[in-house]
């Protein structure tokens, strides 16, 4: 048989990239690494020695991936900031029950693997694992050609945290009468660009590289903010007390994701007029005439985190998150009831 010999690179896999692509992310991961990690990259596992003092340690793993916002990194062909989002979505979902992150695992999968490109989008992971104080322990980099374009990728991501069992936040110690306090999101964070893309790119035809008034940056820069990492803020309140419950405000927005934390026989009040909701949702709203309550089932209208706390504790802990940076406010209360979000005044 004549012809050229088939090889794995002449299919579409470049080992040599693979291995380029691991020396130049091999600083990027080291620079995560915190005390309990055992050997350094390149095993077939990573290891990690439980923190010592605990009594009855609970280990609480999640896990998450950035969804369709990678379409926007694709089109603007940068890729230093979604990594943050994968860490950021899995961490945070952690958080909310009290752990803290101790390490995290990442898979990304690509259609064509350019060394450089999956070093900056390493980089990101890193630098979210950093923001978290948790190791970036592992992960897996796939070239799968015929799968993705080759400018495609996927990205998701794994983590493990630890809390001290009588320190797991249920929902056991939520009771009606405790106030809500909305943490500030960054933007849209992660969710719902299936249909902010729709809108404002396919519908209105945007360009994500112009100057978007209303917005006070190009529309590219907004979309690409990364979503925030709660970890640091909100770990120190959680050890102390100080919060009863927390939800992390991701798909299925306010309308749903409070509901999370709540135990039997509780509802949540949310009052809308207590926070800004950032202009990129007002952008969407207006622009896809989507209606009001979508908007609140589908975004996180500014808010990233709900915390539920005693109402003779809600200044301390504003107080502390603004001592952090973190713009917090309060935004409602627990009310008795069977699980269920009221919004005043009501989503149309």
């Amino acid at each position: 048989m004549e012809g050229k010999k088939w090889t794995y690179k002449r299919a579409g896999v470049d080992i040599d990239a693979g291995n380029q692509a691991v020396e130049l992310m091999r600083e990027h991961v080291r620079s995560t690494f915190r005390p309990g990690v055992l050997g350094d990259i390149g095993s077939f596992g990573g290891f990690f020695a439980l923190p010592q003092g605990y009594q009855e340690p609970v280990l609480v793993a999640g896990a998450d991936g950035v969804g369709t916002k990678l379409k926007i990194a694709f089109l603007l062909d940068r890729h230093d900031t979604v990594g943050q989002d994968v860490v950021a979505m899995c961490v945070n979902d952690i958080l909310v029950h009290g752990a803290e992150p101790l390490f995290f695992l990442d898979y990304l999968a690509v259609g064509k693997l350019h060394p450089q490109k999956v070093a900056q989008i390493v980089a990101g992971v890193a630098a979210g694992c950093r923001l978290a104080g948790c190791a970036l322990l592992g992960g897996e980099t796939a070239e799968m050609p015929g799968f993705y374009g080759p400018d495609e990728y996927d990205l998701a991501g794994f983590a493990v945290g630890i809390v001290e069992r009588k320190d797991l936040l249920d929902g056991s110690r939520i009771r009606p009468g405790q106030v809500l306090i909305g943490l500030a999101s960054s933007g849209l964070h992660s969710n719902g660009y299936s249909l902010a893309r729709r809108v404002l790119l396919e519908e209105a035809g945007l360009n994500l590289k112009e100057v978007v008034p209303l917005l006070g940056c190009t529309l590219g820069e907004e979309l690409l903010k990364p979503t925030l990492i709660y970890v640091q803020p909100l770990l120190p309140l959680i050890r102390e007390g100080l919060l009863t419950g927390l939800a992390h405000i991701t798909g299925g927005g306010l309308v749903e994701n409070p509901l999370r934390m709540l135990p039997p026989g509780t509802a949540i009040r949310l009052y809308r007029d207590r926070w800004p909701v950032p202009p990129i949702f007002r952008l969407i709203e207006e622009t896809g005439r989507v209606p009001t309550w979508e908007m609140y089932r589908t975004f996180n209208m500014g808010l990233g985190m709900v915390a539920a706390a005693e109402q003779e504790k809600a200044l301390e802990v504003l107080g502390r998150l603004e001592a952090t940076g973190v713009t917090a406010y309060v935004v409602g209360e627990v009310i008795e009831g069977e699980r269920k979000v009221e919004f005043i005044p009501p989503l149309e």
